[in-house]
């Protein structure tokens, strides 16, 4: 596939998405999780260009969430953002200094995305936003399932339309069906600023267990052609009588 014909897929993909899980409604507000990774600022930018072509009218916002990281400096994202015209709110938050004083440096990510879901949530109460729209993408689920199959915590994954905040409002996910290396390449020509990375970023890549996993799947690739393809398709497929969960046989 030619280079030029990357963007379009994508968009083709993030549409399709959206339709079949009835992603967007005439009036939503929707607030989308800007990060300063490839996948959250495709995502934007994707959003942005629906948004002029759509038949229906929503509205966007953006935040990003400054964990006060020392390797992570979000002002290159807010030239960027304003030179885009992009609505964004960057909120300045103590989720670094948390993580050292709960002692949660050996697994920082659950308590970061913890504190993180809080103020992204109230954010999005101060405005109105109906939808939280996050970036990820097929090989984020497919990771996400294969963490739930081998934790022991169910066959789940990063549903692409669920309720949360007790149902006041929804999360979706429209590059659920996008892979992570058209992003990447779709992301290549865009000039994306350089934000840093996060001050474990080298301790989960190393040892993390989603970092694990991201590379197995890349192995498999190798016996198992299209794998993200064909993990998608499979949750697409759920035959639960095929399954052994018990609670389908109480009413029998």
């Amino acid at each position: 596939m030619k280079k030029s014909d990357l963007p379009a897929r994508l968009h083709r993909l993030a549409g399709k998405a959206i339709a079949d899980y009835d992603m967007i409604q005439e009036g939503d507000r929707l607030l989308v999780g800007v990060s300063g990774g490839v996948d959250s600022m495709m995502l934007a930018h994707v959003l942005r260009r629906l948004q002029k072509r759509a038949p229906i009218k929503f509205e966007l916002f953006a935040v990003t969430i400054d964990e006060g990281f020392a390797g992570i400096s979000h002002a290159p994202l807010a030239a960027y953002a304003a030179e885009q015209g992009w609505n964004l709110k960057i909120i300045k938050t103590p989720i670094a200094k948390l993580i050292l004083e709960k002692e949660a440096e050996d697994r920082p990510c659950a308590l970061c995305s913890r504190l993180r879901r809080g103020f992204i949530h109230g954010y999005a109460d101060e405005i109105g936003a109906n939808k939280l729209v996050l970036g990820h993408h097929r090989d984020d689920l497919c990771v996400s399932l294969l963490m739930g199959l081998f934790r022991g915590t169910g066959l789940k994954t990063m549903g692409p339309n669920v309720p949360a905040d007790g149902g006041t409002k929804r999360v979706i996910r429209p590059l659920c069906y996008a892979p992570k290396d058209l992003i990447e390449q779709c992301a290549q020509a865009r000039g994306f600023p350089d934000v840093g990375q996060c001050d474990y970023s080298d301790q989960l890549d190393e040892n993390g267990d989603r970092a694990f996993l991201e590379r197995m799947l890349k192995k498999l690739d190798a016996d198992f052609p299209s794998i993200g393809k064909k993990m998608l398709h499979s949750m697409q497929d759920v035959r639960p009588d095929y399954l052994l969960d018990k609670r389908r046989f109480t009413d029998r």
